[in-house]
């Protein structure tokens, strides 16, 4: 999942130093889609997403200028302090016009659940053949973590929740890329089963907030302790050692240089 928050609404609250504690392994993790980007000196790159910055500091070693995008305050107050030009923008109403040759973003688009809105400011962003290259949450992606969150709220009389993460299969991301105007060069989704630094405790307390949406604090403890409880036989080796059921969607596509002919809005 995401150390960043791309959405206002998504009841996400975030720390720095949490995030880095327990969610350290995120920009680690994303070496393959920094090299699919390939960043060129001189080149303009937005990194859709940023969070601490840790990624996108790393991006600006290869020359090219990246500037950082962020619904989280304290994770972009996080990156400015490691020297990204990072500001707290909601990747849904992104207001850039032809300005960048690459948009980037790396395990952020799954907490943006107006997908449509968002590949449309992309492609606002993007100057005419920009590319617009990233990874995050795909069909299947923490389906066990979900699943023993559901039952474990359900088994202490909690209503349903309203939240629900955006992991779409490869072909319908594909098809919403291509309807505004993308060419789709790579997509696949990539099973990654992911080790977790502070074991699930530590995953569930930095990424389960808009599960636990209006729970009092003795409330959410019992509900995380039995999703754990669900999740130990499936998640955690003998030897202790927690994983995460990570399916991750990488892609690639590049705009049209004709930016404004589009095949029409996906169903």
């Amino acid at each position: 999942m995401h150390r960043n928050t791309i959405t206002p609404d998504a009841g996400q609250q975030w720390n720095a130093a949490g995030y880095a504690a327990n969610a350290g392994f995120v920009p680690a993790l994303g070496a393959p889609v920094a090299e699919l980007l390939a960043a060129q000196p001189g080149e303009r790159i937005l990194d859709l997403g940023c969070g601490d910055g840790v990624l996108t500091a790393q991006l600006q070693a290869s020359g090219a200028t990246l500037v950082g995008v962020d619904a989280s305050p304290e994770l972009v107050a996080a990156a400015v302090a490691r020297g990204v030009d990072a500001h707290v923008v909601d990747g849904q109403a992104l207001a850039f016009d032809a300005e960048f040759d690459a948009v980037f973003s790396n395990a952020a688009l799954h907490w943006m659940r107006q997908p449509d809105a968002v590949i449309d400011g992309v492609r606002r962003a993007l100057m005419p053949g920009g590319r617009f290259v990233g990874e995050f949450g795909g069909h299947g992606n923490v389906a066990a973590i979900v699943t023993a969150l559901r039952a474990a709220l359900h088994a202490h009389g909690v209503g349903e929740p309203q939240f629900s993460w955006f992991f779409p299969t490869a072909d319908a991301y594909a098809q919403r890329l291509r309807a505004h105007g993308f060419s789709v060069q790579t997509i696949a989704l990539v099973p990654r089963p992911t080790p977790l630094p502070t074991g699930i405790g530590g995953w569930l307390k930095t990424f389960a907030d808009p599960f636990l949406a209006g729970l009092d604090q003795a409330m959410r403890q019992r509900v995380l302790a039995e999703a754990e409880a669900l999740l130990r036989p499936a998640l955690c080796d003998d030897a202790g050692r927690w994983s995460a059921d990570y399916v991750r969607l990488r892609f690639s596509a590049r705009l049209s240089t004709h930016p404004h002919s589009l095949q029409g809005n996906p169903q």
